[in-house]
């Protein structure tokens, strides 16, 4: 039996811009879907799948991200063997932060050197899926190929910056590739996902950071195939994946969790359940005169208003008279009587004053980041 260990990466490129819902946290932890973070499917993924020793590299703003997972008992990861380990870049790298995906993978070099499986499984937290990773595994090993990439249609529309994106001739099988570029809509975009052999993985590593390469899209991915088409094989995911890369991506994202089968293909595929901190909280309550419409709403929330189209997070106050539409309300945050809010993106314990009106566009939501008072 193949066994399978795994790396999460919290957060590696800085073009990832979430605005100020990264100011003072990891694209890790960003909060998505009324009660999760980002991590969470990462995390999930694996452990639905089997994997139970995970790696969790972060680079910076990780406070948050370790008050999230704690001791990873959601996931079933608090073990006497195995288990998660933080593996911080002052920890673990001479000169403190890493310049890309690749140096990170060698600043955990010690990790990978003391485990014992045959294969790694490697995954951003940017991109947002519902997977069953032992397919992917047993696909890699079928394939005789050294590294494996998982890829998505739909992503590249030729305006969006892909870190890779693969064209596939008619078996399937990669006929082109490039990296950070803005592919055209006939190559598949790479969903950060890649599965090697663990022993494998060190050697490469090794050799590529001695040559002072530090991009593994790059140096590993498009250097291999460059080599020998072969030796880099393709799976291509056909479930639902959200790619939340910058601030647009993000809030549309998070609006298409309105639709009932975008919600079943991230949250009810069978034997994929997506695990997340615990909170106990009060159920949502709702006021007499409160008017909710195709609304997300997560426990504690106390709803005396209105609203239409929005995503309630934990323990959030709606006052009477205040009108709240097509936005993302995140934890704990209170909004006074008679406000009135559209297109807007709220963080964690924001408080709007009574009478205040918030109104963005859909291409351009007004962001207000943790503990804003307006």
């Amino acid at each position: 039996m193949n066994t399978a260990m795994g790396i999460v990466f919290a957060s590696i490129y800085d073009h990832s811009n979430l605005g100020d819902l990264t100011a003072n946290r990891t694209m890790a932890s960003v909060p998505y879907g009324g009660r999760y973070r980002q991590v969470d499917f990462p995390l999930s993924n694996m452990t639905n799948s089997g994997i139970r020793h995970i790696g969790l590299i972060t680079k910076d703003k990780y406070q948050s991200l370790m008050n999230h997972i704690g001791s990873g008992q959601e996931w079933d990861l608090d073990l006497e063997e195995g288990g998660l380990e933080f593996l911080t870049p002052y920890a673990l790298a001479h000169n403190g932060l890493y310049r890309g995906k690749l140096e990170a993978i060698h600043s955990a070099m010690n990790f990978l050197a003391y485990s014992k499986e045959d294969y790694v499984v490697m995954a951003n937290c940017s991109v947002l899926c519902a997977i069953d990773f032992r397919e992917v595994i047993e696909d890699h090993v079928a394939s005789g190929a050294d590294v494996t990439v998982v890829v998505k249609d739909g992503i590249s529309d030729g305006r969006k910056m892909i870190d890779l994106a693969v064209k596939l001739d008619e078996k399937g099988h990669a006929s082109d590739m490039v990296v950070e570029m803005t592919a055209q809509k006939d190559y598949l975009a790479s969903m950060g996902i890649y599965v090697m052999r663990r022993e494998m993985l060190m050697d490469i590593v090794e050799q590529a950071v001695a040559h002072n390469r530090y991009h593994f899209e790059r140096d590993i991915v498009l250097h291999a195939f460059i080599e020998a088409a072969e030796k880099v094989n393709v799976y291509r995911f056909r479930g639902v994946a959200l790619f939340n890369e910058n601030l647009q991506e993000y809030y549309n994202n998070s609006m298409a969790l309105l639709d009932p089968k975008v919600r079943h293909g991230l949250f009810m595929r069978q034997n994929r359940t997506i695990y997340t901190k615990v909170r106990d909280e009060v159920p949502a309550s709702y006021g007499e005169h409160s008017e909710i419409d195709n609304c997300i709403v997560a426990d504690g929330c106390v709803l005396n208003g209105k609203a239409e189209d929005t995503l309630f997070f934990r323990g959030v106050k709606l006052a009477a008279g205040a009108s709240v539409r097509d936005s993302i309300i995140m934890q704990d945050t209170v909004i006074g009587e008679g406000a009135d809010l559209q297109y807007v993106i709220l963080d964690k314990d924001v408080v709007v004053r009574p009478g205040k009106k918030l109104c963005g566009t859909k291409e351009h939501p007004i962001v207000l980041k943790r503990g804003a008072i307006v």
